[in-house]
């Protein structure tokens, strides 16, 4: 999937994706009092296209799956909710059969694969641990 796929993914979920400035956060996802989610990614502080479908992917598994937390949450809580929201950013962007194909393809380097998916290494590392051994660290 595309970065351009990424979005016309989100539109058609109806999830808005808004440029704004964020401060000490890259990219925020919430869901308003109405129950619809909403994305913001800082476009400062995007360092690739990579970098913008992975904050992406990631704020999208949030809204998917209803991986939210507060600020006051616990560390084990919010620990829970961002593996929710990589595991179904990996699956959508990084699919089992997708990856096994790739590296019989001759992709078997991180940084070959994170090029190939779109990716950034950060996320590809994550999948192969996900696929690998069933855990995200």
């Amino acid at each position: 999937m595309t970065l351009s796929e990424l979005y016309r993914y989100a539109d058609a979920q109806r999830i808005p994706v808004d440029a704004f400035p964020l401060g000490r956060t890259e990219a925020l996802s919430l869901l308003d009092s109405e129950g619809c989610c909403h994305i913001a990614i800082d476009p400062f502080r995007v360092r690739s296209a990579a970098d913008e479908k992975t904050k992406l992917g990631h704020e999208l598994g949030h809204c998917m799956t209803g991986a939210f937390y507060t600020v006051a949450s616990p560390c084990d809580v919010r620990a829970r909710h961002e593996n929710r929201a990589d595991k179904w950013e990996i699956e959508l962007l990084i699919g089992r059969e997708a990856l096994e194909n790739a590296v019989a393809s001759g992709h078997t380097e991180v940084w070959d694969l994170a090029e190939y998916f779109g990716v950034t290494e950060e996320l590809m590392k994550k999948a192969i641990l996900w696929y690998r051994e069933g855990r995200l660290s």
